[in-house]
């Protein structure tokens, strides 16, 4: 596999302060075909202008805001941020079956009326900074970590999603219950030359991989990297 081929499977979350701090990161990366996130914090600071940065460098954006909502909330929401060109959004599985079937037809209803490409709609399972210990206080114990994400994921499939956030812990048996096609999203990346910081189900990016992430999401690694560009390299050649 090319270099840019492997590029294209990692995601860079740009969880930063503003515009100007995102801006820098995508001027340096935007041309070795790597994707990125925006999540909460940029969002929150920017609003729709951090979306518009990202697409007119003319590189692919994961929108990263979790919906979990009423059904008709979401499917409005699906539909702008359709409208505003996202290549990829995420809901909560926990907000049930009827929320995520609205979440893929307000992503359908809008890209078929613009004529534009579906972006995919994959479901958050479990946040990889919950263990096993935290997950038993908060479930009360009543099952394994392991068999809640893979419920979910199946869930999540069956409601019309793409695929899953899910952490590399759990990427072999979604892959074997949902097949080659289902979209592995795998948060919670470290190179072995990297803290783990408040990752808690973690995963080297090569391990990522060989056990069948479709795409890694790497932040702090690289972001906080003297040299991003030189990280990002470390990383796609260690693939």
């Amino acid at each position: 596999m090319d270099k840019r081929k492997l590029a294209s499977k990692i995601i860079l979350a740009l969880d930063v302060p503003g515009l100007n701090d995102a801006r820098k990161l995508i001027n340096q990366l935007e041309k070795t075909g790597i994707a990125f996130k925006i999540g909460f914090q940029l969002f929150t600071n920017s609003g729709p202008k951090s979306i518009r940065t990202v697409k007119d460098s003319g590189s692919r954006l994961f929108l990263d805001l979790k919906f979990h909502d009423i059904p008709n909330t979401v499917t409005r929401a699906a539909e702008v941020v359709t409208e505003m060109g996202v290549d990829m959004f995420n809901v909560h599985v926990s907000g049930g079956m009827e929320m995520m079937k609205a979440a893929v037809k307000g992503a359908e209803s809008k890209s078929e009326e613009l004529g534009i490409r579906k972006p995919f709609v994959i479901g958050v399972t479990m946040l990889t900074s919950i263990d096993q210990k935290l997950f038993d206080q908060v479930y009360e114990g009543k099952t394994k970590l392991s068999n809640q994400v893979l419920h979910m994921a199946k869930l999540a499939q069956d409601a019309g999603l793409d695929g899953v956030v899910a952490s590399p812990q759990e990427i072999e048996m979604i892959r074997s219950a949902c097949g080659d096609e289902f979209i592995i999203v795998t948060p919670g990346v470290r190179p072995e030359w990297s803290s783990k910081d408040d990752q808690k189900r973690t995963m080297t990016p090569s391990e990522a991989i060989s056990r069948g992430a479709s795409y890694l999401v790497i932040g702090r690694p690289i972001r906080k990297a003297h040299d991003p560009a030189e990280a990002l390299n470390k990383i796609i050649q260690s693939l």
